[in-house]
């Protein structure tokens, strides 16, 4: 029996940022993971992996649709896809052995193996080679994430009929795949394989891609897949999907009754992600999961045991690693007395395509449904310059702002390096800027960042300078 101050459980994003930030605190710290490296489903199977295949994808493409326009002449350019996966491999590594490295410098205690409660204050661990131990705890913080979900009577079968974890790791690039799921994890999924010459079809259940975010970006981006060369077909029902060995038979309906079929070589199934608990006995601790299987917290993040928090993928909110991140935070300092917030509009959402899609605040969408009077700028990176020296036309910023009293209420990009600039809208909102602040705030110039500028610009008496 060993005893600590806090236990974590899951090694992912939320779970080691609060392992290592109680041990800065001074709490004597323990983390479970179940699998052989750290970092969760984040680093190892999802946000690391698909960026390094996302880039080098898109160095690919460029090299083969681009550079030739800007004056690189290659010849017998072709797809290494296994160094390209090997590539991604040692990213994922190198970044999972800096979180082990982390761990030994802030002296938090690493248990391979699985966390469940026993009782009260006492966590059960089996280690991988089967022996036991009890960790006693005063505080548990839950962080062990989540795992694909899946369509009823459409089971992945990780051949053929994959999730976006084998999707990661194919041996080949597929003639055809086919993505049920038009979210971010499938249309980044979809992306790459895109660019290195798969067909892809984008069968999506609602109206429109990425339905979550500001309509204008979904327009936008399916204008974006489609000129990649990608299907996508809206409003559309999947029936059926069948292995017949080296084929998927995909049967679905769409908005009109019509039936639709597809013969491909992978289907990628990318319809979001369910909370994981499995293994916990949360019931022996007198927790229980909601109807969409998250664990019940307070707005402490504490669960109906208040010495047992939760964060990140099983509760509610989106499932975004740097939520996690923020909430792993808030955990281990409100654990350490302190009065830590979290302002969960201003939690920004991505889309990892190219161009990227990037969204805080609230859409139009939400702004309307409320009755809340706002005026809209925005400004298109076909007029930046920055953008046509890189030959990054597609796209805009879109600025919502408060009719009344000009406060930014929501800002929405797709474009170049959106993920990046979409940090400066955070940090505006945080403070409650209105248009008219960024308006008069220097950006230098050429950048992508002055598109921000120029939508504010225009959303203030619409007196955008460059178009």
């Amino acid at each position: 029996m060993q005893s600590f101050q806090v236990v974590v459980i899951g090694s992912g994003p939320g779970g080691y940022v609060a392992a290592i930030r109680c041990a800065q605190l001074g709490l004597k710290t323990a983390l479970i993971e179940k699998y052989a490296t750290l970092g969760g489903t984040c680093l190892n199977v999802g946000c690391i992996p698909s960026k390094a295949l996302l880039d080098s994808s898109e160095h690919y493409y460029n090299a083969s649709h681009t550079f030739a326009e800007h004056g690189i002449e290659l010849s017998n350019l072709k797809v290494n896809f296994a160094q390209m996966i090997a590539r991604k491999n040692e990213v994922v590594s190198q970044t999972s052995g800096g979180i082990s490295g982390l761990m030994k410098k802030n002296g938090v205690a690493v248990f391979q193996g699985t966390g469940s409660f026993k009782a009260k204050g006492t966590i059960l661990l089996t280690a991988n080679d089967g022996s036991q131990i009890d960790l006693n705890y005063e505080k548990a913080i839950i962080a062990t994430g989540s795992k694909p979900a899946g369509l009823p009577g459409i089971e992945p079968d990780k051949k053929r009929i994959i999730t976006s974890t084998e999707a990661l790791n194919l041996k080949e690039v597929p003639s055809h795949l086919l993505v049920i799921g038009g979210g971010a994890i499938g249309l980044e999924m979809g992306s790459v394989y895109a660019r290195l010459g798969a067909k892809v079809s984008i069968v999506e259940f609602a109206d429109r891609l990425i339905p979550g975010f500001d309509g204008t970006m979904s327009k936008d981006l399916t204008r974006v897949m489609k000129k990649l060369g990608a299907e996508v077909f809206t409003e559309t029902r999947v029936t059926s999907v069948k292995n017949t060995g080296k084929q998927v038979l995909v049967t679905a309906e769409n908005k009109k009754g019509e039936a639709l079929e597809w013969k491909v070589s992978y289907c990628l199934v990318s319809v979001g992600r369910k909370p994981y608990t499995e293994g916990l006995n949360l019931a022996s601790v007198g927790l229980s999961t909601d109807d969409r299987g998250r664990i019940p917290v307070n707005d402490h993040l504490q669960t109906a045991d208040p010495n047992i928090y939760a964060i990140g993928d099983v509760v509610r909110g989106a499932m975004l690693a740097h939520k996690a991140e923020e909430e792993g935070m808030l955990a281990a300092e409100l654990i350490s007395g302190q009065q830590p917030h979290i302002n969960y509009l201003l939690i920004p959402n991505v889309v990892y395509t190219w161009p990227e899609v990037a969204s805080v605040g609230h859409t139009e969408e939400e702004l309307k449904a409320s009755g809340r009077a706002y005026k809209v700028g925005s400004f298109p990176f076909r007029a930046s310059g920055r953008a046509r020296a890189s030959m990054d036309l597609d796209g805009q910023v879109k600025v919502l702002a408060d009719k009344n009293n000009d406060e930014i209420l929501g800002v929405h990009i797709i474009g170049p390096r959106a993920a990046d600039m979409i940090a400066e809208a955070v940090v505006a909102m945080e403070y409650r800027a209105t248009a008219e602040d960024i308006a008069r705030i220097s950006h230098a110039h050429p950048t992508y960042t002055e598109a921000f500028k120029e939508a504010c610009l225009a959303a203030t008496d619409n007196r955008a300078i460059h178009i």
